[in-house]
């Protein structure tokens, strides 16, 4: 097992908590995109935006920077929890349909 965390901290020479690069280890465009378009909802991010370094690297870089009323690093878990929920959403409505559409092809 890979002792890297998931998430760490990159250094990328800010010292501001309202400006910080993470890297989100074994993931792609497929977290990367959805994430970013929660967090851009949050209407205390100036920026955000990710980088994939390489194809062959299963790593995601991903820039917040905030209006300074919140920290980087709380706008990144409020975007994953926001996620979370909406995938919960999308799950609970597809059981939903598939449990509805069931009985009518009997």
């Amino acid at each position: 097992m890979n002792s890297t965390n998931k998430i760490e901290i990159a250094q990328d020479g800010s010292i501001s908590d309202f400006s910080k690069t993470f890297t989100i280890n074994n993931e792609d465009h497929t977290l990367a995109n959805a994430l970013r378009y929660m967090i851009m909802k949050n209407p205390n991010v100036v920026f955000c935006g990710y980088t994939i370094p390489h194809p062959s690297e299963a790593k995601v870089n991903f820039k917040i920077q905030t209006d300074q009323s919140i920290t980087a690093l709380e706008v990144l878990e409020k975007g994953l929890l926001d996620l979370q929920e909406v995938c919960k959403h999308v799950l609970t409505t597809f059981d939903n349909a598939v449990q509805d559409y069931q009985p009518m092809q009997v």
